[in-house]
């Protein structure tokens, strides 16, 4: 039988070996969630809704263990794999407010002999390829509204996060779904890669570019539905007349929460020469006084690296910024204990020259630009092959949405920073990804609009 080794990245020890799924395995759960949609779908939504908000109060009643588990295979901080689960209440609670009337059928025209409606239906089998970076939270925003509205859903957790998927279907079939309505597949590519093979009617992946990519190109005759939330090189421009304090105190957090390692962390940060070195200066006290320890530590803010090759990663990224006249202020190495750390990173004195302020860096390294405006900012910040989040940093809200209307991305903040909200659609541009999650057009992209055209005879 296959299995699958779960390491701490902390400490690089044996934690876990589960079975994992072969291709026969993967196609036959596969046929499984496609006998057990019509089913599904035909169960009341109201029961529907009763299973998630049964999952919701298992995961409160469960948050240490559920957290224990996360930090242990993924690294995070106790604190934050206790502020992800947490911090999910919040979104199961809208999904449950707003699906139903999402999903609700509408009458458009009404007339003598003819009416016309437009109900919801839902896709049937969704594929979710998810992530281990935040997988409570990227995870749900897949599988919650999918089942809300009738799917059958096939959760491939990644490797690296795998215990904590497990965990999710364990409560999910423990609140009500049917086994065959929710089913974990266990493994790495090579399971991702059966699962983009099967008869599915839509696949939702999170991840990389190039596995995006990869899985498009396989799916793309087929027609199948497809959404990818992909990377990003998230930018914020610190105008003029910001606080600066308080804006380095911000970015600092959206640049190194989870060690760096979200999609929308900020990556790159735009200063006005007018207060750049005053912010730079306010930006390292903050970043210097970030604890890096032992995940399982209450007061720990940085920990590992999840994976172990993102670290080579972060020294191209380092070597290549020095070889091209950036200036290192704090960091730029690995930290030597057991496990796989590097050390919270900050360079000035960067450009588009270095793969530092190019190519996602998903780890705790950051490069700061002066610039002399906001037509520079605007033009640096646009100056990406991504599109995912951007930032301004201004107490004149006239000056700040008229730059970020000037920024392509799929999400744009004032006076803050890497925050995701369930009421906003979380969406990217170019390379960072086609379709959306959360909003009520993330729980209608679960479903296909069907035209009525109804005549009285």
């Amino acid at each position: 039988m296959n299995s699958l080794k779960v390491y701490n990245p902390a400490n690089d020890a044996l934690i876990a070996e589960v079975p994992a799924d072969d291709a026969a395995a993967v196609a036959a759960k596969a046929e499984r969630a496609r006998a057990a949609q019509p089913a599904w779908h035909a169960t009341p939504i109201a029961q529907r809704k009763a299973c998630i908000a049964r999952f919701r109060d298992a995961l409160a009643a469960q948050v240490e263990s559920l957290a224990a588990t996360l930090t242990a295979e993924v690294g995070k901080p106790i604190r934050q794999s206790r502020n992800e689960i947490n911090g999910l209440q919040v979104r199961l609670d809208f999904f449950l407010a707003q699906a139903e009337r999402s999903i609700a059928s509408e009458t458009v025209l009404a007339e003598a002999d003819i009416t016309e409606r437009i109900s919801h239906e839902p896709l049937g089998v969704i594929a979710n390829i998810s992530a281990w970076n935040y997988p409570y939270f990227v995870g749900s925003n897949v599988f919650v509204p999918a089942l809300l509205t009738g799917n059958t859903v096939l959760y491939k957790p990644s490797e690296h996060a795998t215990l904590t998927g497990l965990q999710i279907a364990r409560l999910l079939h423990e609140a009500g779904v049917p086994a065959d309505a929710f089913i974990a597949l266990v493994g790495g590519g090579e399971v991702g890669a059966a699962l983009v093979e099967q008869r599915i009617d839509g696949l939702f992946f999170t991840g990389s570019h190039a596995t995006g990519a990869r899985i498009a190109a396989a799916l793309g005759q087929r027609l199948v539905k497809l959404q990818l939330e992909l990377g990003g090189k998230d930018p914020s421009y610190v105008c003029d007349d910001a606080d600066v304090q308080a804006a380095a105190e911000s970015l600092a957090d959206g640049a190194m929460y989870n060690s760096g390692q979200s999609c929308c962390s900020v990556e790159r940060i735009y200063v006005h020469e007018r207060v750049h070195d005053a912010f730079v200066e306010a930006f390292l006290d903050v970043v210097r006084g970030l604890k890096v320890g032992d995940p399982t530590d209450e007061s720990t803010y940085i920990g590992p690296i999840t994976r172990a090759p993102q670290l080579a990663v972060l020294e191209a990224q380092v070597a290549d910024a020095l070889a091209k006249g950036a200036t290192l202020r704090v960091g730029g190495h690995r930290i030597d204990r057991p496990g796989h750390w590097f050390e919270p990173t900050v360079f000035t004195e960067t450009d588009h020259t270095m793969e530092l302020m190019r190519e996602e860096s998903f780890g705790p390294i950051i490069g700061i630009c002066k610039v002399s405006g906001d037509e520079e900012a605007v033009a640096l910040m646009n100056d990406t092959r991504y599109g995912l989040t951007a930032g301004v940093y201004s107490p004149d809200e006239h000056r700040a949405k008229r730059l970020l209307a000037q920024v392509t991305a799929g999400s744009v903040y004032w006076n803050c920073c890497d925050r995701v909200s369930p009421r906003l659609p979380w969406s990217g541009c170019g390379d960072s990804g086609i379709g959306l999650t959360l909003s009520t057009y993330g729980i209608q992209t679960f479903t296909r609009p069907k035209a009525w055209h109804l005549r009285t005879v």
